[in-house]
Protein backbone atom coordinates (compact mmCIF):
# COMPACT_ATOMS: atom_id res chain seq x y z
CA UNK A 1 0.00 0.00 0.00
CA UNK A 2 1.37 3.42 -1.21
CA UNK A 3 -0.36 5.53 2.26
CA UNK A 4 1.60 8.51 3.23
CA UNK A 5 -0.20 7.80 7.12
CA UNK A 6 0.31 4.24 6.92
CA UNK A 7 3.82 5.40 5.96
CA UNK A 8 3.81 7.93 8.96
CA UNK A 9 2.48 5.33 11.29
CA UNK A 10 5.00 3.02 11.03
CA UNK A 11 7.92 5.60 11.18
CA UNK A 12 8.80 5.26 7.43
CA UNK A 13 8.36 8.89 7.49
CA UNK A 14 9.64 10.72 9.80
CA UNK A 15 7.35 13.24 11.87
CA UNK A 16 6.78 15.31 15.07
CA UNK A 17 5.25 13.39 17.22
CA UNK A 18 3.47 14.77 19.87
CA UNK A 19 1.62 11.63 21.36
CA UNK A 20 1.60 7.98 20.69
CA UNK A 21 0.11 4.44 21.78
CA UNK A 22 -1.13 0.66 19.82
CA UNK A 23 -3.79 2.22 18.58
CA UNK A 24 -2.71 5.88 17.01
CA UNK A 25 -0.30 8.30 16.18
CA UNK A 26 -0.48 11.97 17.17
CA UNK A 27 1.57 14.67 15.17
CA UNK A 28 2.01 17.91 13.98
CA UNK A 29 0.86 18.61 10.24
CA UNK A 30 4.03 20.38 7.85
CA UNK A 31 1.15 22.47 6.23
CA UNK A 32 -0.59 23.74 9.37
CA UNK A 33 -3.50 25.93 8.88
CA UNK A 34 -2.51 27.27 12.07
CA UNK A 35 0.30 27.40 14.62
CA UNK A 36 0.11 23.42 16.58
CA UNK A 37 -2.41 22.21 13.81
CA UNK A 38 -2.34 18.62 14.74
CA UNK A 39 -3.24 14.83 13.41
CA UNK A 40 -4.70 12.09 15.20
CA UNK A 41 -4.70 8.61 12.23
CA UNK A 42 -5.01 5.55 13.61
CA UNK A 43 -2.16 3.29 12.51
CA UNK A 44 -4.53 0.48 11.10
CA UNK A 45 -5.47 1.69 7.20
CA UNK A 46 -8.70 2.90 7.43
CA UNK A 47 -9.80 4.68 4.37
CA UNK A 48 -12.66 6.82 6.25
CA UNK A 49 -15.37 7.14 8.47
CA UNK A 50 -17.42 4.33 6.95
CA UNK A 51 -14.37 2.01 7.25
CA UNK A 52 -12.75 2.80 10.44
CA UNK A 53 -13.93 0.35 13.44
CA UNK A 54 -16.43 1.78 16.43
CA UNK A 55 -13.27 0.57 18.84
CA UNK A 56 -10.45 2.80 17.26
CA UNK A 57 -13.18 5.95 16.46
CA UNK A 58 -13.50 5.94 20.10
CA UNK A 59 -10.16 5.59 21.14
CA UNK A 60 -9.18 8.69 18.56
CA UNK A 61 -12.11 10.70 19.98
CA UNK A 62 -10.65 9.89 23.79
CA UNK A 63 -7.46 10.82 22.83
CA UNK A 64 -8.38 14.48 20.87
CA UNK A 65 -10.15 14.81 24.40
CA UNK A 66 -6.25 14.35 26.05
CA UNK A 67 -4.59 16.36 22.95
CA UNK A 68 -7.11 19.33 22.76
CA UNK A 69 -5.90 19.93 26.67
CA UNK A 70 -2.64 19.81 25.89
CA UNK A 71 -2.53 22.61 23.00
CA UNK A 72 -5.08 24.65 24.75
CA UNK A 73 -2.54 24.80 27.98
CA UNK A 74 0.79 24.83 26.01
CA UNK A 75 -0.01 26.92 23.20
CA UNK A 76 -2.72 28.90 24.92
CA UNK A 77 -5.08 29.14 21.75
CA UNK A 78 -8.17 30.22 22.58
CA UNK A 79 -10.20 27.38 20.60
CA UNK A 80 -9.67 24.09 19.01
CA UNK A 81 -11.64 23.18 15.91
CA UNK A 82 -12.21 19.06 15.29
CA UNK A 83 -11.98 18.69 11.12
CA UNK A 84 -12.68 14.67 9.45
CA UNK A 85 -12.78 15.06 5.92
CA UNK A 86 -14.13 11.84 3.56
CA UNK A 87 -14.87 11.38 -0.40
CA UNK A 88 -13.61 14.18 -2.50
CA UNK A 89 -12.83 16.46 -0.15
CA UNK A 90 -10.53 14.20 1.54
CA UNK A 91 -6.85 14.87 0.37
CA UNK A 92 -5.56 11.45 1.86
CA UNK A 93 -7.61 8.50 1.76
CA UNK A 94 -6.85 7.63 4.92
CA UNK A 95 -8.93 8.19 8.28
CA UNK A 96 -7.80 11.31 10.01
CA UNK A 97 -8.71 13.61 12.84
CA UNK A 98 -7.78 17.67 12.46
CA UNK A 99 -7.01 19.57 15.73
CA UNK A 100 -6.59 23.01 14.52
CA UNK A 101 -5.70 25.51 17.47
CA UNK A 102 -7.47 28.99 16.95
CA UNK A 103 -6.07 32.19 18.18
CA UNK A 104 -7.75 35.70 18.82
CA UNK A 105 -4.48 36.79 17.74
CA UNK A 106 -2.98 35.36 14.98
CA UNK A 107 0.09 34.09 15.80
CA UNK A 108 3.52 32.73 13.59
CA UNK A 109 5.56 29.61 15.16
CA UNK A 110 7.67 27.20 12.95
CA UNK A 111 6.94 23.85 13.53
CA UNK A 112 10.07 23.41 15.49
CA UNK A 113 9.26 25.61 17.73
CA UNK A 114 5.56 24.58 17.94
CA UNK A 115 6.51 21.27 18.53
CA UNK A 116 10.11 22.36 21.51
CA UNK A 117 6.63 24.02 22.82
CA UNK A 118 4.64 21.31 23.02
CA UNK A 119 6.78 18.56 24.40
CA UNK A 120 8.49 20.69 27.36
Amino acid sequence: MDCLFCKIGSKEIPSKVIYEDDVVLVFLDINPDSVGHTLIIPKEHFKDIDDITVDAYLHIFKIAKRIKSMLMEKLNCDGIKLVQNNGDCQEIKHYHLHLIPYYNNKIKMNIDKVYEKIMN
